[in-house]
């Protein structure tokens, strides 16, 4: 046996063998004591190999699943190894064969499709990154819910598009390990090199022609050579991982850069649309706008939301169904509820194609398909949006196989099919008979006893049932010479005779005792084929399916937002071609929700109008004012009206955005060697080198990592490129007032400011954004209301009040008073001038304190004391 898992953990180096041995999957070696530690569960050891001992730790097959995810979650790999026969079968070859096993599945975190494994409102996508002669590509799959996505980009575009889609694991050719392991590693994705050959395009194109059954690949559309390969590596992984039992993955839908809203990693994550700065979802956008209630739905969601489109018929097709669920009360009401009982239709399709399903992911299906039907009920009748119309016609033309799935399956069936039951009595003739059989074998021979009683007449008549004979029939000694005798012998045959009874046996009963003894394996085996036809009757509509659950998650997406908008009062954006960016009481979502939360009182909303009161807007006022949340709110309603969403705003008048980037907070990046100051550098020349004249970009301190003046001439020329290099709309918040003067002297610029109160000392916040410029930045009050010690206030108050009037009056006056301070003196203070010792100093020095008596020294203090007080 040893040399069995020996053999078969030479072809997987790189992952833990799960080796199947009865009821329990067993490690060995290296694995068995990297499991143990990963798993926290207890290592043993069997036996010795080159005389040391093995190793070995084990899980049980049925609990294996929570296993397989903490591993997995760790970053190992997982090589299912199963036994491909019965233990008996070994045996015919001889009493020490060993059982074949062989490896079925290899679990990595870009292939898994159990529900336990998965998050239910995430996709877990798998990824390719291929280049050919400078091309690049970028594929990605989602074998859960079948999704194939592959679009053609420029090397520099790699990393955001990695950051959008957030994958599990990313596919790279051996020879390019190096060039984007840093862009994989920063999403935090695994890391797995492949042959190059799995890129070839050639042989990429003739896997994904076998695949979807067809002779080009020109069927699905124009798709270049890098792409070919890049979807090619996708498939041949899958194949590898499942051992050919590949997904059902949908046809390929090419995807095109200039059709979404481009948001790199930096602004993703400054602005937290998915995940907050803290790492979870609590706090993101996605936390507080998500109020789907299908998986589904909550996966399109965070699509959309990661990928604002740049399309205005896709935005208003959006707008037009959620303004209808907003107008139909009663309807979204109603559609809402149906949806909640939708199981997840992508899931189960999926677990199903790759046989890893069940009984209950048919039902599941059932579910679904009878919750569409409801749906197209509560449609409303006449003048409906041509957008929902459209839908409800996806929901509809599964009658049969919805029939077939309602008259095969039980209400609640088990999760595994190994466990039988799931099939409805009546369904199958054979099956019922089997179940009779094996539930109720004694009525059964009751009936045969009393026929075979009345066919003998002989009342005592019984058949009965022992381990040697089986079911046998039993009169006694003086009805023996009566069953022995025609015409009865033809029936009953002999088979013992005892001191008083008489056994016989039949052709019908040694039947119904095979039939018995067997019945419950026949009827699960019954319930396994009929379980493949149902299974296959599904999969041949796995398109219909597939068309089906988009229009369920469209729909639930679109009650969610229309919800949420009547909740909390938003309104329907205007999103048209122009370079406008007009909002009008605009809101922070997630401050505002948070406000909402803690009954913290409202949120004060603010006006922003660019592009009629100049394209860039310069910020100032105190921290703690408001600014950063200014910025952020109107780069997440313009991203939110992009998705086709109503928005957190009185109104808004949103042109077109081609590029969001944010670079709001400090952080740095020890790990790669980055300052918060060279990370703060490296995200703004990034926006300056590729923000275009539709872009939107929002700035806050610019420059405040280094001296002051570095700072104030760093934040000068980068406004200056933005307004005449880069051309686009802008927020720039700052604390250098000087650059406040731009106003004038550039077209395009305009100045706002954050409204404070000063009072008795103290500032308060009105977060109001008005016209014009801040005059101070009470830093020092802010301080104060952030605790610093009171002295520390004062001297700062002090330091403050100098180096004012010292700028007011200038040159050698600021000097002269800054040198005054002491920490800001550039002169070494002068050494002290000794002067001559005093009288008593020098009585003092004359003491010789070991030749006093205790009244000569007290007779000294006093002498000492009159000649102090003279």
């Amino acid at each position: 046996m040893m040399a069995q898992y020996l053999d078969i953990k030479a072809d997987y180096p790189d992952a833990l063998l799960f080796y199947r041995m009865g009821d329990f999957y067993e490690l060995f070696f290296d694995d068995a004591v990297a499991a143990a530690e990963a798993l926290d569960i207890a290592l043993t050891k069997r036996g010795k190999h080159l005389g040391e001992d093995i190793a070995m730790c084990g899980v049980p097959v049925h609990s294996a699943e929570g296993y397989l995810l903490t591993l997995i979650r760790k970053g190992f790999r997982v090589a299912v190894c199963e036994q491909l026969e019965n233990p008996a079968e070994a045996k015919k070859r001889g009493a020490k064969s060993v059982v074949k096993r062989g490896v079925v599945r290899l679990v990595t975190p870009g292939t898994l499709t159990e529900e336990s494994l998965l998050e239910a409102r995430r996709h877990n996508y798998l990824a390719a990154i291929a280049q050919i002669r400078g091309e690049h590509a970028l594929a990605w799959a989602d074998i859960s819910t079948g999704a194939l996505h592959v679009m053609s980009l420029a090397a520099p575009r790699i990393g955001p598009e990695l950051a959008r889609l957030g994958p599990s694991e990313v596919l790279l050719s051996d020879g390019d390990d190096a060039e984007f392991a840093h862009l994989v590693t920063e999403i935090g994705a695994s890391i797995t090199p492949i042959g190059r050959s799995a890129f070839d395009s050639t042989g990429a194109a003739r896997r994904l022609c076998a695949l979807f059954g067809v002779t080009t690949m020109d069927a699905f559309g124009s798709f270049e050579r890098a792409e070919i390969a890049a979807m090619g590596a996708v498939v041949e992984y899958l194949e590898i991982t499942q051992k050919g039992k590949l997904p059902l993955l949908q046809p390929p839908q090419r995807e095109n850069l200039a059709g979404a809203m481009q948001i790199d990693a930096a602004t993703r994550r400054n602005l937290e649309l998915t995940h907050a700065l803290s790492g979870g979802r609590a706090g993101s956008l996605l936390s507080v706008i998500d109020r789907t209630v299908t998986a589904g739905g909550a996966r399109l969601l965070e699509r959309r939301l990661s990928s604002p489109s740049r399309r205005l018929e896709v935005i208003e097709a959006r707008q037009n169904m959620i303004a209808f669920a907003v107008e139909q009360s009663r309807f979204r009401s109603d559609l809402r509820d149906h949806l909640r009982k939708v199981p997840d239709i992508d899931r189960s399709l999926s677990r199903l194609s790759v046989d890893r399903g069940g009984p209950r992911d048919l039902a599941s299906l059932r579910n679904a398909l009878e919750g569409a039907e409801q749906i197209c009920k509560i449609m409303p009748s006449g003048d409906i949006c041509a957008e929902l119309a459209e839908l409800t016609g996806d929901l509809t033309g599964h009658d049969t196989l919805l029939d077939l799935l309602d008259q095969a399956l039980i209400a609640e069936p088990p999760i595994l099919t190994r466990d039988g039951g799931f099939i409805a009595p009546g369904y199958d003739g054979d099956l019922d008979d089997a179940r009779q059989l094996r539930d109720e074998g004694r009525s059964v021979i009751a009936r045969m006893q009393s026929e075979y009683a009345e066919l003998a007449g002989i009342s005592a008549l019984k058949i009965k049932h022992n381990n040697v004979l089986g079911y046998f029939v039993e009169v006694t000694a003086t009805h023996a010479e009566k069953m022995l005798s025609a015409p009865l012998n033809e029936t009953f045959r002999h088979r013992q005779t005892t001191a008083n009874q008489v056994r016989f046996t039949t052709v019908p009963l040694s039947e119904m005792e095979t039939r018995i003894l067997n019945a419950g394996g026949r009827a699960l085996e019954i319930e396994k084929r009929l379980y493949e036809g149902l299974k296959q009757a599904v999969l041949e509509k796995a398109a219909m399916l597939a068309q089906t659950a988009r229009a369920l998650a469209q729909l639930d997406l679109t009650a969610a937002l229309a919800d949420l908008a009547v909740d909390l009062g938003w309104s329907r954006p205007v999103v048209d071609d122009s370079r406008a960016l007009n909002i009008v009481q605009g809101r922070h979502p997630v401050v505002e929700q948070a406000l909402r939360a803690q009954g913290a009182g409202p949120f004060v909303a603010n006006d922003c109008d660019l592009g009629t009161a100049g394209d860039i807007w310069l910020l100032t006022g105190p921290n703690m004012a408001g600014k950063s949340t200014f910025l952020r709110q109107n780069a997440l309603i313009a991203l939110l009206a992009q998705t086709g969403s109503f928005v957190p705003a009185k109104s808004a008048h949103i042109g077109l955005v081609s590029q969001l980037f944010s670079r709001v907070g400090a952080s740095d990046d020890l790990a790669r060697g980055r300052s918060t100051f060279m990370v703060e550098m490296v995200e703004t020349a990034a926006i300056l080198n590729q923000a275009d004249d539709r872009a939107l970009v929002i700035l806050d301190e610019i420059g405040r990592g280094t001296a002051t003046y570095d700072g104030l001439s760093i934040a000068w020329a980068t406004l200056e490129h933005l307004h005449d290099v880069n051309g686009c709309r802008a927020l720039f918040a700052t604390h250098y007032h000087e650059l406040t003067n731009q106003a004038d002297k550039l077209g395009r610029v305009g100045n706002a400011t954050v409204s404070v109160k000063e009072h008795g000392g103290d500032v308060i916040f009105l977060h109001e954004v008005r016209r014009g410029a801040a005059d101070r930045s009470y830093g020092v009050q802010v301080a104060k209301l952030a605790g610093l010690p009171d002295a520390v206030i004062e001297r700062a108050r002090v330091v403050l009040d100098a180096l004012e009037r010292g700028e007011r009056e200038g040159g050698s006056a600021r000097k002269a008073l800054i040198d005054d301070l002491p920490l800001f003196s550039s002169r070494p203070s002068p050494a002290p001038v000794k002067s001559a010792p005093s009288e008593i100093e020098e009585a003092v020095r004359g003491i010789l304190p070991d030749e006093l008596s205790p009244r000569e020294a007290l007779a000294l203090i006093y002498e000492l004391k009159a000649k102090l007080e003279n």
